[in-house]
């Protein structure tokens, strides 16, 4: 069978990727609702190799565990696995640790984590 051409509409890979992290998304930041505190251990499913149970109460373990959910998990995972106000408090540097196509589609979806972290608008005018 001859290779299939080049065509101009086919999706670039970075379209696929933000595609697929899109369609795992919660409706809303209100519906993660995962532990704020202690020991959480990651199913296979999303952590396959190295550390797979953390403590929410060790910030670097912390932030592992969000980095590796945002990456691997699916739908059900993000609402299970992340809380609405870690994930808002630790966003300005988490946002740092995942892929751009995970930024992206994270804050195009949900701008009240970037609200936060915006300097104050200027009430001198």
């Amino acid at each position: 069978m001859a290779p299939q051409p080049f065509s101009s509409s086919s999706p670039s890979a970075a379209d696929v990727l933000r595609a697929r992290y899109a369609d795992r998304l919660p409706d809303s930041v209100e519906d993660l609702i995962g532990p704020a505190h202690g020991k959480v251990p990651l199913p296979l499913h999303i952590a396959w190799s190295g550390l797979r149970s953390y403590d929410l109460d060790r910030p670097r373990q912390r932030m592992s565990l969000y980095r590796t959910v945002l990456a691997e998990g699916q739908r059900d995972d993000l609402v299970t696995f992340l809380h609405r106000d870690l994930l808002i408090e630790q966003w300005p540097v988490l946002r740092t640790l995942v892929s751009r196509h995970i930024r992206t589609v994270w804050e195009e979806t949900f701008p009240e984590l970037m609200r936060r972290h915006r300097p104050p608008a200027d009430s001198t005018g």
